[in-house]
């Protein structure tokens, strides 16, 4: 019997040529044990890729397998997120070409935290101002943020499909 919490998140395809949709529905439907049969819509960010969202309900941790599925795809736009529960930080993870997988836990308004292991190690390692700054932003996933927040914007309104993770 497992003592894992469960949780909730979002799953978010900023962009994907129509062809992968059905793998996308495959691996998420593989990640949560139920069929996930997503609503796509066109991405006006990107002429000729589709987007869709879903929310879903399962153990914590769930995020991550969810991301590790999707990035098998490198052309698509994503992100996951995983809301805090008992005891556990939320998530999130994004994903651009060119980027790859970026992941950060974050707080219960969604903000990013960043720990103190993470910060004695950016500055051991960034003493000058210019290196310091360019990490802050990779741990804030400020070039994550750039390259999705123009198909993000035009998910606004986009409908979304509700999924549970069976068993």
């Amino acid at each position: 019997m497992s003592t894992r919490g469960s949780t909730r998140g979002v799953v978010y395809v900023h962009s994907s040529p129509s062809a992968v949709c059905p793998h996308v529905e495959w691996a998420i439907s593989g990640t949560l044990g139920t069929r996930a049969d997503l609503k796509w819509t066109a991405q006006p960010a990107a002429p000729g890729q589709l987007r869709a969202e879903c929310s879903w309900s399962a153990p914590t941790g769930t995020s991550g397998k969810l991301a590790s599925a999707l990035k098998a795809w490198p052309m698509l736009r994503f992100e996951v997120t995983e809301d805090p529960s008992p005891g556990v930080d939320g998530e999130r993870y994004c994903y651009a070409p060119g980027l790859g997988l970026w992941h950060g836990r974050t707080s219960a308004n969604g903000d990013i935290v960043v720990g103190e292991d993470q910060l004695r190690s950016l500055v051991a390692k960034a003493r000058a101002g210019e290196a310091f700054a360019h990490r802050v932003d990779e741990l804030l996933a400020t070039n994550w943020d750039e390259a999705l927040e123009p198909f993000r914007h035009a998910g606004d309104g986009a409908p979304v499909t509700w999924l549970h993770r069976v068993g």
